[in-house]
């Protein structure tokens, strides 16, 4: 609930990072540096969008909860109540899953 405190301005999305995995499905115990870096996210704010050349406000293109495609490096790491988050801006998103 901290991020209930936290709102990105602009076109920024703050995003909490899915865990990696720690187990394959056989069993075996994965080292933390041979687990891959996690792309997979969940929307947890957005910011109201950015101003355009007219003035007029274009929202962000998603929405809180729904999951996300991040890139493999960029965003700003954010820690709110030990948790970590991440700020991205609304065009470094690569994609939305849906179901």
């Amino acid at each position: 609930m901290a991020f209930r405190k936290f709102l990105p301005l602009f076109d920024r999305v703050l995003v909490e990072r899915f865990t990696a995995e720690t187990v394959t499905k056989g069993g075996i115990m994965l080292p933390e540096k041979s687990q891959g870096k996690v792309l997979q996210a969940t929307v947890v704010a957005v910011g109201p969008g950015s101003v355009n050349q007219k003035g007029h406000v274009q929202p962000v293109s998603v929405k809180v909860g729904e999951k996300v495609l991040l890139p493999e490096y960029g965003g700003t790491k954010v820690v709110l109540e030990d948790k970590d988050y991440f700020l991205f801006r609304d065009g470094d998103i690569l994609g939305k899953y849906v179901e």
